[in-house]
């Protein structure tokens, strides 16, 4: 289920390096606020080797037990935490094993850690995150192993920041950030990228966008609309340094319309230091997406 729907399911990328400690932190806040299930997946990659086909059988059966040791300890932590809990322990490549994972509970969002230092890391990105982005059938959340630390720090309460820009997974964007706005209780800044062409004309896109997915009057949590000129990528750069929001929504197609081999995803997924939820058309149905966004003021 998505999350406008009622997160029930969420699965975890979960490394043996530590690499994964802070997705699974965010992980734990959203299974904790949502009461959903936790589901731990690590993927034996036999492309680490020369060749599928000469990887040791003790070696892959090594790496098992170690794996298994590692994810039944942080099993036995969420399980403390009172967050039901699962592992799973596959051979394959790292996006097609969490892909496969996600269907197969039926989650709601995937969660994995990246590098962190300079946002994501464009070789992560590109490897992984992207692919996974878009193969996945729920949304994905991206978080930089130092996240909370640095410039880009979230502030206590940090708002939700979603990047409206649209497409055909734009009202699934709105349903999500609306989501977590309304159950954390974030103030909710919904951010339009303004090209050369409607700065030239002094269009203000702000109106017109909020209404048609929405995003009406109300009171259970605060809505501020901006609009930034630049490209999507820059205009949300700014607007994280600005506001230091807790997490960025944005809808993603399934395959990009951009000039060279990456889009919007690759830009905001790279140069993000906050954590990066990614959403696919298919994450909301329709009928819940006009009932979600309430307030609504602008700056």
């Amino acid at each position: 289920m998505s999350f406008a729907t009622g997160l029930k399911t969420i699965v975890v990328a979960t490394a043996l390096n530590g690499e994964s400690e802070a997705a699974l932190g965010y992980a734990r806040k959203l299974a904790t606020h949502y009461g959903a299930r936790i589901v731990l997946a690590h993927g034996l990659d036999p492309l680490e080797y020369a060749a599928v086909n000469a990887v040791p059988g003790r070696v892959l059966n090594d790496l098992s037990e170690a794996a298994r040791a590692a994810l039944d300890k942080l099993t036995g932590d969420l399980l403390q935490a009172g967050i039901h809990s699962h592992s799973e322990i596959r051979q394959g490549t790292v996006a097609q094993t969490l892909v496969d994972v996600a269907r197969q509970y039926e989650a709601g969002l995937i969660v994995i850690g990246t590098e962190g230092m300079e946002g994501a890391g464009p070789v992560v990105v590109g490897a992984v995150a992207e692919q996974l982005v878009r193969l996945s059938p729920c949304p994905v959340l991206a978080v930089a192993a130092d996240w909370n630390a640095g410039a880009f720090r979230p502030v206590p309460g940090g708002p939700v920041l979603l990047a409206m820009e649209l497409n055909e997974a734009t009202p699934a964007a709105v349903a999500t950030a609306c989501s977590l706005a309304k159950i954390f209780q974030r103030t909710l800044l919904v951010l339009h990228a303004r090209g050369p062409a409607e700065a030239a004309a002094f269009l203000n896109p702000r109106e017109v966008t909020l209404e048609e997915f929405g995003i009406h009057p109300g009171s259970e949590f605060p809505v501020h609309s901006i609009v930034k000129d630049g490209t999507p990528a820059d205009a949300t750069m700014e607007a994280i340094a600005q506001y230091h929001p807790c997490i960025l929504v944005a809808g993603v197609k399934r395959a990009s319309n951009t000039p060279g081999p990456h889009g919007t995803a690759f830009a905001l997924l790279a140069r993000s230091r906050v954590p990066v939820l990614c959403v696919p058309p298919e994450a909301a149905p329709a009928s819940v997406e006009h009932e979600a966004c309430l307030p609504l003021a602008t700056t």
